[in-house]
């Protein structure tokens, strides 16, 4: 039975950006970045209000099909409770259309903020991180980004096929432990880029070898990301679709090219247009300053835990 909840639970979700495929793992790899998304939601006597500050908030739609309140309704809805009425507010920091994981922030944002309003009505009610995986994963239609929001760190997730109890797709991942010396830099661009799009730029076959080299270069990702951060360089390589995509990503493939002829390990964000350097040093002011004169925004992140309620 779906039970209401009392009117005046205000509970503040902040969650992670993320990048996702750090060059190889397409739609597997993906880490969480400490540039935060806060969502307020409380519990009114009826009705829905939203308001957005910061990033997008020029953009989106300000009421129902807003894709945090959709998630928080879903999210109340896995929970088995409901609200009368929400206040929802949404302060933005990460951009929009960047290959930054912000649509699936403001999903996994939504979803936790949902949790936090059932498990304080019942602490028996809140859902599971694995259960938060599969929900934020359903509304992107893959886990790497929404996994990372959730879990923080590096995660390694994968899809399995259709339940034979529910028939519906499993999301799943796993977090990594990260050497600690590694460190992300994001060279952010002014330029917007639609991820439709740059899925749309990627062929349906690719040749064997083009595979083997990818599943080589994952696997090695993961010993560099927890182990080995020396090798991140060959670890971030790729042959399955940051070159198709570089024509719709003239800028940043020329900035991932020179990052790597200096022997930093830079990869397409996502479906880009931001690149994401690891690294285990300090970034030459060289390169710095001439990304500014190209007008690019350059960000210090450490890598950052999950999805956090209060």
């Amino acid at each position: 039975m779906t039970q209401t909840l009392p009117i005046g639970l205000t509970i503040t979700a902040r969650v992670p950006a993320s990048s996702a495929n750090l060059g190889p793992g397409f739609d597997s790899l993906g880490l969480a970045l400490d540039l935060c998304d806060e969502i307020e939601v409380t519990t009114t006597a009826s009705g829905l209000t939203i308001r957005v500050e910061g990033e997008g908030a020029e953009d989106v739609p300000w009421g129902p099909s807003h894709l945090v309140v959709r998630a928080v309704e879903r999210g109340l809805e896995s929970a088995g409770v409901w609200a009368d009425g929400l206040d929802v507010v949404c302060r933005n920091v990460i951009p929009h259309s960047r290959g930054l994981g912000s649509s699936a922030s403001a999903v996994v944002g939504g979803l936790a903020a949902a949790n936090g309003l059932a498990s304080k009505l019942d602490p028996a009610l809140a859902l599971s991180r694995e259960q938060l995986v599969q929900l934020a994963s359903e509304f992107e239609g893959h886990p790497d980004n929404a996994a990372a929001s959730v879990l923080g760190g590096v995660v390694v997730s994968w899809t399995d096929s259709d339940c034979p109890h529910t028939g519906e797709r499993e999301y799943r991942a796993v977090r990594l432990e990260v050497h600690p010396d590694i460190r992300a830099v994001v060279f952010v661009p002014q330029e917007r880029s639609s991820t439709a799009h740059t899925r749309g730029l990627l062929p349906e076959m690719v040749p064997h070898r083009d595979a083997a080299f990818n599943v080589s270069r994952a696997a090695l990702a993961v010993v560099a990301l927890t182990q080995r951060p020396d090798l991140l360089l060959p670890a971030t390589a790729d042959m399955l679709h940051q070159n198709q995509r570089a024509p719709a990503l003239p800028l940043t493939t020329l900035w991932i090219r020179r990052l790597r002829d200096a022997g930093i390990a830079a990869t397409v964000s996502g479906a880009g247009p931001t690149v994401l350097a690891l690294m285990t040093g300090p970034l030459p002011d060289e390169l710095r300053e001439l990304a500014k004169e190209d007008g690019i925004d350059v960000l210090d992140l450490p890598l950052a835990d999950g999805v956090s309620v209060t």
